[in-house]
């Protein structure tokens, strides 16, 4: 008998079953991967090198306490993702949570997504109109190049904000100059923005009868989000018991070493097991969540000098929490801040009682500062107590917290948590990624890091489902999907009215492959 959340409930299986599928990773790209197959009778292994699912949107316990990597809200534009979440968790299981967040500036905290009032009294009146002025100034004389992560954020809010409010953060996320960073990067983060949206949004949903659908909301104003009672990774690991409950094997402690190639096509894979063993899986299909770089690193035989040097020029940024146990009435209503002092080396903190209740225990919460940086340096390379004992001092630094409010702490790294988006990355990725698919089109990345692409969540599973669709004949272009020209673009239906939705911009109907015209709508078939 099946369930509500069990994938075998489509098992039968059709001639054009893609036979035996590899996985590669664990997160939401490639458990996702593996459920769609499961749920139409595929066999599937997935290896995952950690001892744990979810990548970067699992959530960690220590001592009875959860937090997140990062904070991950659940919304979306996409039904079937829509639909995958409620499969694999009951109604129960979601809460609803409002979203707040501020930005800390020159001691003084900022509404965001921005507030007139709030930005007129923190500023004052003199700077805010130098800050309108510098705005209109770069409506007549634009950033020479707005490629930049520079030059296109100045060019949607001016000079004068963009120092404020955004150089010190992005800075410290990212590790090199905003103006050697791709712009790429904030049409992903900041899509759909400007002063104006930023201002006249809030201002025009406050009027009676003017409330805008949220569908045709950017991500970054909406009010509201669902999120697991436990965190993320609830979903994950949830997700991960009903693959093996559907028959799919999920190796742990087991990175792939090699993907093995004959005649143009990958057959197995060799994967690494915790007794220091290895193993060659046959595959028909590989699904690769693995950074690309790495990916193409491990082909065997190996690929032409030109893809390895392409490999070699992608980087991640890495990242790291350090959650602090304070009492309950030392926290704050946000879900984060986002700290824009230079003084300080963190660069946001989540309140995790803010994002749940069920995530901390009674009379205290859980805040996470978070710390981008490089695999190796300083920071990373920090004993645990040291990390606790450096955010603690720069919460005392902050304001929110005295040093003997702290309870304890904990550290936790997660390498390869963000692609940088530099001014080739675009071009390294696509010498990787033209030659997969010529020399072993069974190879399909998927997810942020199998793509090195920006992907939220969603668009991370939802590079998944249209993958296991093309190994079922389909011929959806998934680079397509959150693709940052289109990506903040509100869809709009022939009458002009917004469809229904949850939120977030993204392509629903992504490109054919080779057409140039749009495919099949898997988001609604």
């Amino acid at each position: 008998m099946t369930t509500r959340n069990d994938p075998r409930r489509s098992a039968a299986r059709p001639v054009d079953a893609p036979g035996r599928t590899v996985v590669i990773g664990a997160g939401p790209a490639g458990l996702t991967a593996a459920r769609e197959l499961v749920g139409n009778g595929d066999p599937v292994t997935v290896v995952e090198s950690d001892s744990v699912v979810g990548g970067i949107s699992r959530t960690v316990e220590r001592d009875g306490w959860r937090f997140d990597i990062g904070g991950h809200r659940f919304f979306t534009k996409v039904p079937r993702v829509e639909a995958f979440w409620h499969d694999v968790l009951p109604p129960e299981d979601f809460l609803v949570r409002p979203r707040m967040s501020r930005i800390f500036y020159g001691g003084k905290f900022y509404d965001y997504p921005i507030k007139l009032g709030n930005a007129l009294r923190n500023l004052g009146v003199v700077e805010a109109l130098r800050c309108a002025l510098s705005f209109l100034w770069v409506r007549l004389r634009p950033p020479p190049d707005r490629d930049t992560l520079e030059g296109y954020i100045v060019s949607n809010y001016g000079w004068r904000l963009y120092r404020h409010f955004f150089k010190t953060y992005n800075e410290k996320v990212w590790g090199v100059p905003a103006s050697e960073l791709s712009a790429d990067w904030g049409a992903q983060r900041i899509k759909g923005m400007s002063l104006w949206t930023a201002v006249w949004e809030p201002l025009r949903n406050s009027l009676p009868g003017a409330r805008r659908s949220r569908s045709a909301q950017v991500t970054s104003l909406i009010e509201e989000f669902q999120y697991p009672k436990y965190g993320p990774g609830m979903m994950w690991e949830r997700c991960a018991e009903q693959v093996a409950a559907a028959g799919g094997a999920i190796w742990f402690e087991s990175p792939a070493r090699a993907v093995h190639l004959e005649d143009g096509r990958a057959v197995a894979v060799s994967v690494g097991r915790p007794d220091g063993g290895a193993v060659r899986l046959p595959a028909d299909a590989v699904i690769s969540s693995m950074p690309l770089p790495e990916l193409a690193r491990i082909i065997d035989p190996p690929p032409p000098s030109s893809v390895l040097e392409a490999a070699g020029a992608l980087h991640y940024r890495d990242f790291l929490t350090v959650a602090l146990v304070v009492p309950a009435d030392r926290g704050f209503p946000d879900n984060w801040i986002y700290i824009h002092a230079p003084d300080v080396k963190v660069g946001r903190i989540q309140n995790f009682g803010s994002w749940s209740p069920f995530m901390v225990k009674d009379g205290f919460t859980c805040l996470g500062l978070e710390y981008f940086v490089f695999e190796g340096d300083q920071l990373w390379s920090s004993t645990d107590e040291e990390l606790v004992a450096l955010a603690t001092d720069e919460l005392a630094a902050i304001g929110l917290v005295d040093k003997c409010d702290v309870q304890t702490g904990y550290a936790v790294r997660i390498p390869k948590a963000y692609p940088v988006y530099d001014d080739a990355y675009d071009q390294h990725v696509k010498v990787i990624r033209t030659w997969l698919e010529s020399s072993a089109p069974n190879v399909y990345p998927v997810g942020r890091n199998g793509m090195h692409k920006y992907n939220n969540q969603d668009h991370s599973m939802y590079t998944a489902m249209l993958t296991v669709d093309n190994l079922r004949g389909a011929h959806h272009d998934i680079w397509s999907v959150n693709v940052e020209e289109e990506y903040h673009e509100a869809s709009v239906a022939p009458d002009g009215s917004s469809p229904g939705g949850t939120g977030r911009g993204a392509p629903i109907t992504p490109r054919s492959v080779g057409t140039g015209a749009h495919g099949t709508d898997a988001a609604n078939p």
